[in-house]
């Protein structure tokens, strides 16, 4: 069983992450941190925004940081609710919408992250999703 991830691992994640994406004709930034958010590795197809590479970096930062995907904080981030104002703490690195994934051990411990951005919300968790379901696989889950 993998229990960690090291950059061969954040390549083969980057790849299938690569493909969906492809797949769905979107260019892509794909990033893979560590469990404290810190870069591994980090992807930038041809083509794809600028402003995707730190907004992809801080999606796996933020998933690393708070141990869970980030469109899961948008309900509690939205005016009147307890996390209102969060996105503008932690230097500006949180990102409250989808594209963001913890990627967990088998005991649910997060061991890296993944962060995708590139296209709408939704195309960006259905390629993160790629990445995260071969973690899935490569960790022997």
């Amino acid at each position: 069983m993998v229990r960690s991830v090291n950059l061969d691992i954040a390549k083969e994640l980057i790849d299938a992450a690569e493909r969906r994406a492809e797949e769905i004709d979107n260019p892509m930034v794909i990033t893979v941190a560590n469990s404290e958010g810190n870069l591994i590795a980090q992807h930038r197809m041809d083509d794809a925004w600028l402003a995707s590479v730190s907004i992809s970096r801080n999606k796996a930062y933020t998933a690393a940081a708070l141990d869970m995907p980030t469109h899961e904080l948008a309900e509690f981030s939205e005016p009147g609710n307890s996390l209102y104002g969060l996105q503008t703490t932690d230097e500006g690195r949180l990102v409250i919408f989808g594209g963001g994934y913890p990627l967990l051990d088998e005991d649910e411990d997060v061991v890296g992250a993944f962060g995708v951005s590139g296209g709408a919300v939704e195309q960006d968790m259905e390629v993160a999703e790629a990445g995260v379901d071969r973690w899935t696989e490569v960790r022997g889950a």
